[in-house]
């Protein structure tokens, strides 16, 4: 399989990338309920300029949604990754790591001197994805969330972008 093409979002992604979000949803990564059928994907708050999108043999197989992680003008230096989805035909095929390098270098682009993220303590795979790219663990709120009867934990990562 081809290596995944990674760009910025457009308004016409709405439609697939909110078909991914229905497929993925799971309690191994979100704390806010699954998405509604009639949902948009795109909102005020993050519309197709908040993400990159991957696609493979121009298909549209995953995104990764960026922030800021307070709305404070003393944070703006921080870049965050506020959601990352791969579609599951796709996995196992690098996008993921494709959507996660490409996050890391725009915000190395855009003056940013770090990205942090939020993944809860259950999700190894994203953890080890993570920490492959650099990313460190640097705190844990224990307990922090009950999801699907169980308390877990939420885990802060982080890289600086600058030396």
């Amino acid at each position: 399989m081809p290596a995944p093409h990674i760009r910025n979002a457009r308004s016409e992604d709405e439609q697939p990338l909110r078909r991914i979000d229905l497929e993925t949803w799971s309690h191994l990564h979100a704390v806010s309920p699954p998405p509604g059928p009639d949902d948009p994907f795109f909102r005020d708050t993050c519309g197709p300029e908040a993400h990159l999108v991957a696609e493979l043999d121009g298909a549209v197989v995953g995104y990764v949604r960026l922030g800021f992680p307070t709305p404070l003008a003393s944070n703006t230096h921080v870049r965050q990754i506020r959601g990352l989805a791969v579609a599951g035909a796709a996995r196992g095929h690098g996008v993921g790591r494709a959507l996660v390098r490409a996050a890391v270098e725009e915000a190395r682009q855009g003056g940013f001197r770090r990205i942090t993220l939020r993944v809860l303590g259950h999700n190894t795979a994203a953890r080890k994805l993570y920490e492959s790219e650099g990313f460190v663990v640097e705190g844990v709120q224990p307990e922090e969330f009950h999801l699907d009867g169980q308390y877990v934990d939420d885990v802060l990562m982080g890289q600086m972008l600058t030396t």
